[in-house]
């Protein structure tokens, strides 16, 4: 096993993400995509049908996303259904900016990507689009560790039916019907539509999943004009499983969750479980873009979108207090009774709608690109609750307050052709309105507040072409402003600053390809994880005054024969709080430099491919993590291990006629490893989050054409 994990760590090297450097994509790219080629910047483009496709079995698109550069994917249930995230280059979710179509997808207000609401993104997208650190000017909050744009598919010309059916591990199960209408009316309209369903019950006791999800796309094409309507979003329930537990219970019991623990008079027993210990939300998205070409130099690209979001989760309360939900004490034959049992619902409402607009400019030795964004996110945020004995208590709301978050940017891009070098200049401009208004004052439920941002982020780089491949180096500086909660636990947060430095190399020496990029990210303020989480499982952001990400990030691809490629990427780095001060019961103390928390100093990928023909497929992913500290204080005891993982997926396809045949097959976690990627620290003491060991899912898709 030694000698096994010794040689993928040797073969990390030799990855590269094909799409940065060689074009494998066959079908006809966005204006966006060609112009973010060439852009000095580090990036991936992944193809989602050849590149993720053998996997795409259920589990959500962070987990599927797993062995790309610099990328740690989490999940709660443990098993990569639910409720998942991933961190990249050691930056949280919260801080990786994701679109959909260039639409901002982060929460306005927690700044949170939860892929949970849109369960099978992965089966709607063509196109994922990563860039790793500031990179290029986009529409949403800036990017500190990376900016994820997911691009959904546009309908096939033929008509087509598909099915997508699997089965696995913890009672795992996906059934998902697509149907397409191929060209008509004179070929211009075409139609597709997709329905979705998804159960598991998760790896960690009751972390159960039903997620619902679909995808509506009708696409308009006339001579230079294309029009695409979109609706798509899903329905999801997912049973809490973010509380955690210490290590002694996950040395011993590693699937105990106490989420929904119901405690006898002494609360020293479990007595049960409340069933409906459950986070419950709905989302629709709506997009219409707009794609226009002028003449052989102009080009524009215009989205206008609206999603609607509304849900709560449900808490069982035990043996709380009245006033705590602005409740009057009850008086029974002369006895005050001053607590009892509650069912707490805490609701979400929110709308979030605008526009972006981008407008392309090819020339022979210039290439242009003005945008313009504009957005509106409304939210509503109340609770309430019902009294377990009391039945009289119903339905009572106990607090209420919105929010507005308005945002307006625009951004001007330029590449200039002088020979072998390409200059690359980029400026935006973005200014932040966030206001709050107490409707019901609640027990710790938010704050009254006005804050104004107006930031301005200036980048520019160059490109050194080399015989089949290049050189680049970019700087970027980039601000970013702080959610929702981070402002709500201290008023007088201030927004980051980042100075990020980027020098790589991209080339190709006949059947191999090689990347290696350099970075160094200075931040001001930078909010990191302090190894805390609120009541809900999010985890709680500081100001760490000055700090820095360096690293190296090395990857290649290589075909060694007609059956047989290999790939791997590795990421070595140094992520350090520069003089930090910890707060503490007391006061501050200073701790010196220490470690950032989240960023292990090294990843490394593996993968081997094997195909003895054109319709069989096997592969093995392995994937290495360094050690990591769930907080900054540098303190050994509050520290995951590092684990090894290794995963096999396996693809048959079956031709027959107007019929396409699929089988799939993914196992994870082969040797069974006890490994835990996720943590939190709580009363001085190491919290995780348990991982499935062996797992499986087999899957079928049929294609009627």
């Amino acid at each position: 096993m030694k000698g096994f994990i010794f040689l993928g760590l040797l073969a990390g090297p030799f990855y590269f993400a094909q799409n940065t450097v060689q074009d494998s994509l066959k079908t006809k790219e966005i204006e966006s995509i060609n112009f973010l080629k060439r852009l000095p910047v580090t990036k991936e483009i992944i193809n989602v049908e050849k590149d993720l496709g053998s996997k795409n079995l259920g589990q959500d698109l962070p987990i599927l996303l797993k062995n790309q550069m610099s990328v740690i994917s989490t999940s709660d249930a443990g098993n990569g259904i639910g409720y998942t995230g991933f961190r990249i280059r050691g930056v949280g979710g919260t801080a990786i900016n994701v679109m959909l179509n260039g639409v901002p997808y982060n929460d306005s207000e927690s700044q949170g990507t939860f892929f949970v609401n849109v369960g099978d993104l992965t089966s709607s997208a063509s196109q994922i689009v990563i860039q790793r650190g500031v990179g290029t000017s986009s529409n949403g909050v800036s990017a500190f560790g990376a900016s994820v744009n997911v691009i959904t598919r546009s309908p096939e010309e033929q008509f087509y039916v598909k099915s997508d059916d699997s089965y696995g591990s913890f009672n795992t199960y996906k059934y998902s019907a697509e149907v397409g209408s191929g060209k008509f009316w004179k070929d211009r309209l075409s139609l597709m539509g997709r329905y979705t369903t998804i159960h598991s019950d998760g790896y960690i006791d009751r972390a159960f999943s039903d997620l619902n999800s679909y995808n509506f796309t009708a696409l308009f094409e006339e001579k230079k004009t294309k029009i695409r309507l979109m609706a798509f979003g899903g329905k999801e329930k997912t049973y809490q499983a973010w509380n955690g537990i210490d290590k002694a219970i996950w040395e011993t019991n590693p699937k105990l969750n106490y989420s929904g623990a119901i405690y006898d008079a002494d609360w020293e027993n479990i007595v049960g479980f409340y069933a409906n210990e459950t986070d419950n939300y709905r989302q629709n998205h709506y997009q219409l873009l707009w794609e226009q070409n002028f003449n052989n130099h102009w080009n524009l690209e215009t989205t206008f979108h609206y999603t609607k979001g509304k849900g709560y989760y449900e808490n069982y309360k035990q043996d709380a207090k009245f006033s705590k939900y602005n409740l009057p004490d009850l008086t029974i034959d002369n006895q005050t009774i001053k607590r009892t049992d509650f069912i707490r619902k805490k609701w979400l409402d929110n709308d979030f709608y605008g526009g972006v607009s981008t407008l392309y400019g090819k020339f022979e030795n210039l290439d242009l690109n003005f945008g313009i964004v504009g957005n509106q996110y409304f939210g509503k945020h109340f609770g309430n609750v019902t009294g377990v004995y009391f039945p009289e208590i119903f339905e009572h709301e106990y607090y209420r307050n919105n929010g507005t978050k308005t945002e307006f940017s625009g951004f001007a891009k330029a590449i200039v052709k002088l020979n072998t070098f390409e200059l690359y200049g980029d400026l935006q401009v973005r200014n932040i309105n966030y206001n709050t208004e107490i409707i019901q004052q609640g027990d710790n439920e938010g704050v009254g507040l006005s804050k104004n941002w107006l930031f301005f982020n200036p980048k520019m780089g160059v490109n050194y072409k080399i015989n089949s491949g290049k050189l680049f180096f970019s700087y970027a500086h980039a601000h970013r402003e702080p959610n929702r909660d981070d402002i709500f636990a201290n008023p007088e947060i201030k927004p980051e600053k980042l100075h990020d430095f980027e020098a790589g190399l991209e080339k190709s020496f006949g059947a191999v390809s090689f990347t290696t990029n350099l970075y160094y990210m200075n931040y001001v303020n930078q909010l990191v994880l302090n190894g805390q989480i609120n009541d809900i499982g999010e985890f709680i952001r500081v100001n760490s005054g000055k700090s820095y990400r360096m690293g190296i990030e090395v990857g290649a691809w290589a075909k060694l024969s007609q059956q047989w490629t290999i790939s791997g990427n590795f990421t070595l780095s140094k992520n350090e709080n520069k003089d930090f001060k910890n707060e503490t019961d007391t006061g501050f103390e200073s701790l010196g430099n220490t470690p950032i928390s989240f960023s292990p100093d090294f990843l490394g990928n593996i993968s081997v491919n094997y195909s003895p023909t054109s319709k069989f497929a096997l592969g093995l992913q392995n994937q290495y993590v360094g050690s990591q500290f769930l907080d900054n204080t540098n303190n050994e005891n509050l520290k995951l291990n590092n684990y090894f993982l290794t995963d096999f997926n396996a693809k048959y396809t079956l031709n027959l006629k107007r019929t396409e045949v699929d089988l799939k097959l993914l196992v994870n976690n082969i040797f069974n490893k006890k490994y835990v990627n996720n943590g939190f620290v709580y009363d001085q003491n190491p919290f995780y989050f348990s991982q499935a060991g062996t797992n499986f899912l087999f899957g079928m898709s049929i294609k009627f054409q």
